[in-house]
């Protein structure tokens, strides 16, 4: 759905030479063209406008004096660095154009009629007055001659088996006499000129000649090979023309046909078949064809056409058309009318080799044009509701227009058509907000016709339906009239009988004002009209548009784009620069565009494509080249972009890799734009939307989610991007247009958890308006079974990032159960007999269902059925509800309210079998109501409410009860159903106590026996966990004799000795059983010296202290100084076995980082610690071993951790190992702090001065080793390696891999707290003064 659009036309008139021109050809390389005329060869610049070469053939001999001689073609040579001329008396001439040098390479006494190069400039054919054919090299040495008549089809002649004789074929109306009529040829046309024509294919291997065959006078079209072998002959077509193109993509060989009421443009295939035709809008000897040329990328045929003389016409012209295919359709895109008499009349017309879509024009006038074209789609630009989204097609003299806010109709069929009396060059919407459906068409007579939307009077008979009319069909879309015709009035009009295509770009930016573009035909500059309606008193047909200002800009313009909303009008020149054009100031002027910063912007490369956005507030130039860069401003974004578009606020691509992507462009900047466009994989789903190959972007449907593509083939689109779905569904949900947005998410599959999740407190401030709106019971079910707890706007679909404020979320999160009632409150406010469905549903859809409220609605529906008329029977309810729970449970429920009228309607509802269910009812109705609750509950396994039923059915079922509680350990449920002081609470308690006693919970199991009053029970408890206190307690209330009580103090004392209670046990053994002496043996044990001594006092046993106390507190002294003196040892030994690890590993780290391992030229180092080994080898050994770990009892778990940091010298992670070690001397000789300040104090008062000095002074020697040492041991370089890697300036690849396996394994992130290091308490007082 494209159309050509006139980039810009280069002219050069009245190129001083003599003679008039006969033929020209192109040097791409140097940007001139060579003309040939009777006299010679010129070459011109076509940009500075002057003759480069002047070579006089006539002179040399080449061509007569008389002027009749004739150049038959021209041909650059790129490699020679010449040019070859044919000359129709057999000459074929090579022309050095740097030397002037003429050189005939050689001659055809009969004369040259064609000569043509092969596309890769390896040979030449040449057709010659004999009507032979003669192939050379491009040395010019012959390699063979073939007549051009053949009577052969060719090596490519079809084989037939014999099947389907034309005698036996069926012939339709024709009759059985068809199959034996001869085959009549028909003679040439009347205006052939019988000379041979010739065509190469794009690759250069066949090439096809048409010419006149001497026996039946009509024409045939053979193809040979690049070995002059004949391939094949075309098949008889009556009326075949002259014109041959072959197309360069190779698949097609064009030609025209005339026809008995037409003219037609048929197509042959390489075997000489017919393939396809269109019809040219012309009568049959109307005009005559000249010629048909394929452009470079073979999507463009011109057609070069000259009307015949007849006596009714008496302005002949020439034309020029050029046709594109879509979907099997030929269009007419463009039309130029030059004079057939005259110095405009063209004489020789040449597609660009390099550039596609450039057409070059030589007329007999010496006239050359030269029209850049480039496709664009002409499509409304509103952003507003109004605007229909219209794309209007040319195709000759109609204009088809598709209305996509309506219909999806494929081209070539659309939705209505404009007919207009002229071929159509250009269509231009209006750039107006409000009037965006207006259209205004030029034609080739330079008419501009003004079609507008709105009531028009009387039915218009230049629009004409398309796809959507027809008998019973109603047009529900406004059809534009036909307002008026403008002829645009120059004040020089022979400058458009020299170039039909005057004026470009044409944009209608207000009602009566209209831009167009004209480029000077003398030098590079360019002239922007300001075309204004002339008013005119009288209502005629035909109004005028008068040019009103004209601004001539230096540089020739190739884009002009508006911006609808702003009104700023940018031009593109063609060396990129962009300007603004100030139309609605008072002196119309022309300024650069600046960005931002101040600085003039200029694409580096012309692009083809330019529209105006506003991006971050401010408005930016956004540019596509033929090469599918992307540039905003100067800036390049991508360089895979296929097409864009702009809609309000976001911008749409297609790219190379098959995505269509979508950006907001109100928070974005270039930056973002770029990295989104450049990364292969988007994170956000949203931007991101695979589609077609090749597909293109045609238009946006403005305020709704619709994006058209179209395809290479023609056909269309629609699909929904995600990010138009969802900025419009939040448009609407901030206008609390519910309706809309819920109808686009159901279509599109959007999860309707948005409409809550955009703005909870709007929507749960407006669920009555949700409801009104939405009205429909389905829907509003369809809502709340999609509700759940999470908040789609963080997972599923996350706002684009921008700097507006978020909207103010609950702290708690999302509740469903919240959204459920208040939409069932609402409902019930609104009507609760229509939306019964829906309420029952909002029951069941709550966190926790609540399917006892909802059969208790239904149960209530089925006892009194209400007279509403939007009332829903019990029957339906039951049946929806059924769709929505299981039927079972849904059954156990209806059970578990104890309504059997309710169970009997849920199970005839359900596929259960009544055998199944109506014994099992039957039995329970016999029962007592308790136990009938009671066997319910018990089968629905709801124990708790099971036990409070049978509690109340009497004693009797206290077994069963007490059974049912052992069984489901419901105790606590249990107790709270007797009173304390009754039998079966103390049954329950004794089986609760015992049950704990069972899982080894001794305490609070005695605790319980003694509530209950089971003293015994309780005294075995309490002593099983050694609670001495509760346990004499309980003997008390046992009334213990003496020796009793003695006998368990004697047990509790052996159980706090085993628990290392020495206290408590000594004191057990004095207070009960009276053994003070036992008693103060066990606190020496316990280092309770100052006990002893007070109970030795006691008791005046004097003779303890010389006999136990004294011995033991040397003994003690003792062993104090053997663990210190072990203790420092093992510190000083790790301290200094960590310092030489870490001094290893600093010197692997710098000298040994770029080896590959620890087996490289240092290994007698790594040999003797490989705990600086490299981390790969050190995650290689463990990683296996500690996944076989993980599945190891957790036994073996412990002893794989004790292994992980073992001290073994030259394990991975022996410095680990090390500081796991020091940490634990430290700790231990910290706790000894109050240890020893209790036995220096013994030392002290017994006299033991030298034992207590010489403790306090090794205890004092250890600390101030320990405090000197942590500094070194603890390193706050050490603690930062761990997290740091050696990077920098020296670093090299297997440098940083190393640092980074190094810290990957060893340090954990489990063992981070070893490299903190341990806390010293210096404010504890441990020394004693008095010994100082």
């Amino acid at each position: 759905m494209r159309n050509l659009k006139l980039l810009r036309t280069l002219e050069f008139r009245d190129i001083p030479a003599p003679g008039k021109p006969q033929c020209f050809s192109l040097r791409t390389e140097q940007g001139t063209v060579l003309i040939g005329s009777e006299h010679g060869l010129i070459e011109v610049d076509p940009i500075t406008r002057e003759v480069k070469n002047e070579i006089p053939l006539a002179a040399e001999g080449f061509l007569p004096e008389d002027g009749s001689g004739c150049i038959v073609a021209i041909q650059d040579l790129l490699d020679q660095e010449s040019v070859c001329v044919a000359t129709a008396s057999g000459d074929v001439v090579l022309c050095n154009l740097s030397t002037h040098q003429l050189e005939c390479v050689g001659s055809v006494a009969s004369g040259i009629s064609v000569m043509s190069w092969s596309p890769d400039q390896e040979l030449v054919l040449l057709a010659t007055g004999q009507q032979t054919l003669i192939l050379m090299t491009k040395d010019f040495e012959p390699i063979l001659e073939q007549q051009i008549h053949q009577d052969d089809f060719g090596e490519s002649k079809f084989i037939t088996v014999g099947w389907g004789k034309k005698e036996t074929q069926f012939h339709g109306s024709e009759g059985r006499q068809a199959a034996f009529q001869m085959q009549m040829h028909e003679s040439a046309l009347s205006w052939d000129d019988h000379r041979p024509q010739i065509t190469w294919r794009g690759d250069g291997q066949f090439f096809a000649v048409s010419v006149v065959c001497p026996e039946t006078g009509s024409r045939k079209v053979r193809v040979w090979n690049r070995e002059l072998a004949l391939q094949s002959t075309s098949e008889p077509v009556a009326g075949l023309g002259p014109a041959l193109a072959w197309k360069p993509s190779g698949s097609l060989i064009a030609s025209t046909q005339g026809k008995p009421n037409q003219q037609d443009v048929v197509f042959f295939e390489k075997n000489g078949l017919l393939h396809g035709h269109f019809t040219l809008p012309f009568l049959k000897d109307e005009v005559k064809v000249n010629g048909l040329l394929w452009n470079a990328d073979s999507s463009v045929l011109a057609v070069w056409l000259e009307d015949l003389q007849t006596e009714e016409n008496s302005t002949l012209k020439t034309y020029v058309q050029l046709w594109t295919v879509g979907n099997y359709h030929w269009y007419l895109k463009q039309n130029l009318h030059f004079s057939s008499c005259g110095k405009s009349k063209p004489v020789s017309l040449m597609w660009d080799p390099v550039t596609p879509y450039q057409l070059h024009v030589l007329c007999q006038g010496w006239h050359y044009l030269c029209y850049d074209w480039h496709w664009t789609t002409d499509r409304s630009s509103g952003d507003n509701a109004s605007d229909l989204a219209n794309v209007a097609v040319i195709d000759g003299y109609r204009v088809l227009v598709t209305v996509f806010r309506q219909t999806v109709v494929p081209p070539p069929l659309c939705t209505y058509q404009l007919l207009l009396a002229q071929p159509v060059n250009q269509v231009v919407f209006s750039t107006h907000p409000q009037k965006s459906n207006d259209l205004a068409v030029l034609d080739a007579s330079n008419q501009i016709s003004v079609y507008k939307c709105g009531d028009s009077p009387c039915a218009d008979p230049t629009v004409k339906l398309g796809a959507v009319g027809g008998n019973g069909f109603k047009v529900s879309l406004s059809i534009p009239h036909l307002e008026k015709r403008y002829k645009i009035q120059f004040e020089n009009n022979e400058d458009q009988e020299v170039n039909p295509l005057k004026l470009g770009l044409l944009t209608w930016i207000q009602e009566d004002i209209f831009l167009a573009i004209s480029h000077s035909p003398s030098s590079r500059q360019s002239f922007i009209h300001r075309m204004t309606i002339a008013p005119s008193e009288t209502d005629e047909e035909q109004g005028q548009l008068n040019v009103s200002s004209s601004v001539m800009v230096d540089g020739i313009i190739v884009s002009l784009c508006c911006n609808s909303k702003t009104k700023s009008i940018a031009l593109q020149l063609a060396d990129g620069q962009i300007f603004k054009y100030l139309w609605e100031s008072t002196s119309v002027a022309v300024e650069p565009w600046k960005n931002p910063g101040g600085v003039a912007v200029r694409f580096p490369h012309p692009c083809m494509q330019t529209e105006l956005a506003i991006i971050a507030g401010e408005e930016c130039v956004l540019g596509l080249t033929d090469r599918c860069r992307f540039f905003i401003n100067d800036t390049e974004v991508a360089s895979n972009i296929t097409s864009f578009t702009v809609y309000d606020e976001f911008l749409l691509l297609t790219t190379h890799s098959h995505t269509c992507q979508c950006f907001c462009l109100r928070d974005a900047s270039f930056k973002t734009l770029q990295a989104g466009l450049s990364s292969s994989n988007v994170s956000n789903e949203e931007t991101l939307r695979k589609v077609e190959r090749g597909s293109r972007v045609v238009t946006v449907v403005p305020q709704d989610t619709k994006l058209i593509l179209q395809m290479p083939r023609g056909n269309l689109e629609v699909v929904h991007h995600r990010a138009l779905v969802l900025a419009q569904i939040r448009k609407w949900l901030d206008k609390l247009m519910f309706k809309e947005a819920f109808e686009c998410m159901r279509k599109l599959r959007i999860n309707l958890n948005l409409l809550h999740d955009h703005n909870p407190k709007v929507f749960l401030e407006n669920v009555e308006s949700f409801i009104k709106q939405i009205d429909s019971v389905n829907h509003i079910n369809l809502f709340f079974t999609e509700l759940k707890e999470e908040d789609v706007t963080k997972t599923m679909y996350p706002p684009p990032v921008s700097g507006r404020i978020q909207l103010p979320r609950d702290r708690h999160g999302k509740s469903v159960d919240l959204i459920c009632d208040t939409l069932r409150a609402a409902m019930e406010n609104i009507n609760p007999h229509k939306y019964c469905l829906s309420i029952l549903t909002s029951h069941v859809k709550k966190t926790t269902p609540e399917l006892e409220v909802v059969l208790q609605k239904v149960h209530e529906l089925q006892g009194n059925a209400p007279s509403v008329p939007d009332s829903v029977s019990a029957e339906e309810a039951l049946k929806y509800l059924l769709l929505l729970v299981d039927v079972n449970e849904l059954y156990d429920h209806s059970l578990g309210t104890y309504d059997f009228d309710l169970v009997l309607m849920v199970a005839e509802k359900s596929q259960k079998d009544p055998k199944e269910y109506l014994p099992f009812l039957n039995t329970l109705k016999k029962m007592e109501t308790n136990y009938q609750r009671f066997t319910i509950d018990k089968h629905l396994k709801r124990y708790e409410k099971a036990i409070g039923h049978l509690s109340k059915c009497g004693p009797e079922y206290f077994p069963e009860c007490l059974n049912l509680i052992k069984d489901k350990n419901l105790y606590n449920e249990a107790l709270k159903l007797y009173p304390p002081d009754s039998q079966q609470y103390k049954d329950i308690s004794i089986a609760y106590g015992e049950h704990l006693m069972q899982e080894h919970l001794h305490e609070p199991a005695g605790l319980v026996f003694a509530r209950c009053g089971a003293h015994e029970k309780a005294l075995e408890a309490f002593l099983a966990c050694g609670s001495w206190q509760q346990a004499l307690c309980m003997a008390a209330q046992l009334n213990f004799t003496k020796d009793q009580l003695a006998g368990l103090g004697r047990t509790l004392a052996g159980k706090l000795v085993e628990q290392r209670k020495h206290s408590d046990a000594a004191t057990v053994l004095e207070q009960y059983a009276q053994d003070y002496e036992e008693a103060v043996l066990l606190l020496l044990d316990g280092t309770a010296w100052e006990e002893a001594l007070r109970m030795v006092y006691k008791y005046n046993r004097l003779d303890i202290i010389e006999t136990n106390i004294k011995p033991s507190i040397l003994e003690a002294q003792k062993n104090y100084m053997a663990f210190l003196d072990s203790q420092t040892a093992t510190f000083s030994c790790h301290k200094k076995r960590l310092l030489v690890v870490r001094e290893l590993k600093e010197q692997a780290q710098q000298g040994n980082l770029d080896d590959e391992g620890p087996h490289a030229r240092e290994s007698d180092l790594f040999s003797e610690t490989s705990s600086v080994m490299s981390g790969s080898d050190v995650s290689g050994r463990y990683s296996h071993s500690n996944s076989r770990i993980s599945a190891r009892s957790s036994k073996n778990r412990r002893k794989a951790e004790r292994k992980k940091h073992s001290l073994k010298e030259g394990s991975p992670l022996e410095d680990l190992a090390l500081l796991e070690a020091l940490n634990e001397v430290v700790q231990s000789i910290e706790k000894l702090k109050d240890e020893v300040h209790q036995i220096l104090k013994m030392l002290f008062l017994f006299a033991f001065d030298e034992q207590a000095k010489e403790l306090q002074k090794a205890f004092e020697d250890t600390l101030q080793l320990i405090e000197r040492s942590l500094p070194e041991i603890w390193t706050l370089t050490h603690q930062q390696n761990s997290a740091t890697p050696i990077l920098g300036p020296n670093s090299t690849a297997n440098s940083i891999m190393m640092s980074y396996q190094q810290q990957k394994t060893s340090a954990p992130v489990l063992d981070a707290e070893l490299f903190i290091p341990p806390k010293i308490n210096k404010r504890t007082q441990w020394k004693l003064t008095l010994l100082e």
